[in-house]
């Protein structure tokens, strides 16, 4: 696992896939990428011509990227001299299980293998594996090439080494990762938005608030929060001089009495979310949004790198 990343092969190149491609690239791997997609080769310079302002944004030198990005013909020939592998299939345990039995007999044995997967852990899929331990979970937020968490979730077998070479390689691609050092269904991102979303759609569906007004809601107050200081950190400042410690006490008891409701799952319930859903934004093409999305994403990240805490004591 000490052995240099210099060649990346990405498998499946979907909307994960294609964002993983472009930031390899960016940051000077050769990257081999592989799908059954018919237009593959289309998808890839679309994706490429669309994410590489969002990499020189970043201060990544784009410069050739286009030229280290090629076609596979199929995974073996995508794997066959990768120092890593990320993954980014269906979301089916039986799909990664034969997925990973090839990647173990077909990558050089120095080579990282990394899933993508948004909720399945790595046992569920390497129980039956001889050389399971290295392979892991490296779980992105949607897109990763802009988005820098990357949560790293070892399996049951997974070795420590495997576990530190997935933080150096995402750490050397410009990624934030986060080591979760047990497995559990959703990880800790997806279970944090699964929690929102569902109070989210309860509340609209009970009419206490439409879809649109409930973004604003977030993206006004908690979506501002969480982007600079996070759940725990910014109740610990909520609670003044006294901290998480008095917040609990006090505001703390008044919150613990909600009682949070479940969204029904009634068809009929749901479709009505769904139609508010696109009443609220299905009349503006899904690449304006997109676009005005990644946008605002950039101008967060670049407020947030300009603003780090140890920058202004190096300045002074």
């Amino acid at each position: 696992m000490t052995h240099p990343f210099r060649t990346a092969a990405v498998i499946g190149a979907g909307t994960i896939g294609l964002s993983w491609t472009a930031l390899f690239a960016g940051h000077g791997l050769t990257v081999r990428v592989s799908d059954p997609r018919p237009d593959l080769a289309e998808a890839i310079d679309s994706a490429l011509a669309e994410f590489t302002p969002h990499l020189a944004a970043q201060g990544v030198n784009t410069d050739g990227l286009a030229d280290r990005v090629h076609l596979a013909a199929d995974v073996t020939e995508a794997v066959r001299d990768a120092d890593v592998v990320q993954e980014n299939g269906p979301e089916r345990v039986e799909f990664k299980k034969e997925l990973f039995a090839q990647l173990v007999r077909e990558t050089p044995g120095h080579a990282l293998l990394l899933s993508s997967s948004s909720a399945i852990p790595a046992t569920a899929f390497t129980t039956e594996l001889e050389d399971a331990g290295r392979i892991l979970i490296g779980h992105p937020f949607n897109p990763p090439h802009l988005l820098p968490l990357v949560e790293v979730v070892p399996g049951e077998r997974t070795t420590e080494e495997a576990v530190q070479a997935a933080v150096d390689f995402y750490t050397a691609v410009g990624r934030s990762p986060v080591v979760e050092r047990q497995e559990i269904p959703g990880f800790v991102g997806n279970r944090l938005q699964n929690a929102l979303s569902r109070q989210a759609v309860y509340l609209v569906q009970q009419g206490v608030v439409t879809p649109e007004d409930l973004d604003t809601v977030v993206t006004h107050s908690l979506g501002i929060r969480w982007a600079t200081v996070g759940p725990f950190l910014g109740a610990h400042l909520g609670g003044g001089p006294g901290g998480y410690r008095h917040i609990t006490e006090h505001i703390g008891k008044s919150m613990q009495q909600l009682t949070l409701g479940e969204p029904s799952q009634d068809p009929e319930d749901r479709e009505r979310v769904v139609q508010a859903v696109e009443k609220a934004y299905a009349s503006t093409p899904y690449t304006d949004l997109a676009e005005a999305r990644d946008r605002r994403q950039l101008a967060v990240l670049s407020a947030l790198e300009d603003n780090r805490p140890n920058q202004h004591n190096k300045e002074n």
